[in-house]
């Protein structure tokens, strides 16, 4: 079926993955109606699970891109969007994002309604070794899985560091992840942090992709912040599921996990030895020494839990 574009847009190829985005995001583009009342979910990939168990038949939030993939012309269609939104469930968004005008503050100019915000969660006490983290420059991502083993790390800038910790500093780490989550909800309107007060293998797949168990209590907080009635969607599936790192037997100690250790990836369902991982990433390590020099300086402060440990 074809459709007609919006003023200022072209229409993609019908079949193209740009079709295909634009289909997923149906009432954004205009493709799909928007609702009579709907509220928008705004932040990186953590949102739209967000907004997942948020939204109900008769209580809609829209689907819209993350922020971090947003052109210019999905920018001006946010606001206009928002301009019709009751609320606005946003991350902390600098001003001028990306050199658009995707900041919290300048959306939420946009709208009449509610807005809240929420921090992203991070919490490493479930994968202590792991790192996300960028360093401006190198734009590319390590082959396989976008997310930096510290071992691996310190070994291409010749950092001895132990292979293992004692369960009492993986129990620091999450500790210093709640902290951190702490100093940051402080500036926003829903907090976070105690959600972690016990800790299951479901709280994170990864150190930046938590899973339902804080979704569902997490968007349960935000519908009775908002007032409104109604419990969260269970979507029956494990969000945020992609990707799941290694559990180490020192982890599950430290938690008193039921799950059995995994030292392999799981990656849309397939296993993935870890070696095969580190491997990879050694050889990335080599032909980007640049990013190597960055991260270490980075991650000073975990490098320094693994070298002391």
């Amino acid at each position: 079926m074809s459709h007609t574009p919006e003023p200022g847009t072209t229409a993609a190829p019908a079949g193209s993955p740009v079709d295909a985005r634009r289909r997923h995001y149906a009432e954004f583009y205009g493709l799909a109606p928007l609702p009579t009342d709907f509220g928008v979910v705004l932040g990186n990939c953590q949102a739209e699970s967000l907004r997942t168990v948020m939204d109900a038949p008769d209580r809609r939030f829209v689907r819209v891109p993350a922020v971090h993939e947003m052109t210019p012309e999905d920018a001006e269609r946010l606001h206009e969007v928002v301009g019709a939104a009751h609320t606005v469930v946003s991350q902390p968004v600098r001003d001028d994002y990306h050199g658009l005008p995707l900041g919290t503050r300048q959306v939420a100019a946009s709208t009449s309604g509610r807005v809240l915000t929420v921090t992203p969660v991070r919490f490493g006490g479930l994968h202590p070794f792991q790192a996300a983290v960028r360093v401006p420059g190198v734009e590319e991502n390590p082959p396989i899985v976008a997310y930096h083993d510290v071992r691996t790390l310190a070994a291409a800038a010749g950092l001895p560091v132990a292979s293992a910790l004692q369960p009492a500093a993986v129990r620091a780490i999450g500790r210093a992840s709640v902290e951190e989550l702490r100093r940051r909800e402080a500036a926003t309107d829903v907090p976070v942090s105690d959600l972690f007060d016990s800790v299951t293998a479901d709280h994170v797949r990864t150190v930046n992709h938590p899973g339902n168990a804080i979704w569902l209590p997490l968007g349960a907080r935000i519908l009775e912040t908002l007032g409104t009635t109604g419990s969260v969607t269970d979507p029956g599936r494990p969000l945020l599921n992609a990707v799941r790192a290694p559990l180490a037997p020192e982890v599950v100690d430290a938690w008193s996990l039921t799950d059995e250790p995994r030292d392999h990836w799981i990656l849309e369902g397939v296993e993935v030895d870890d070696a095969e991982v580190r491997v990879a990433h050694t050889d990335w390590y080599a032909s980007h020494p640049e990013f190597v020099a960055a991260a270490v300086d980075r991650l000073a402060a975990l490098l320094s839990v693994w070298r002391n440990a």
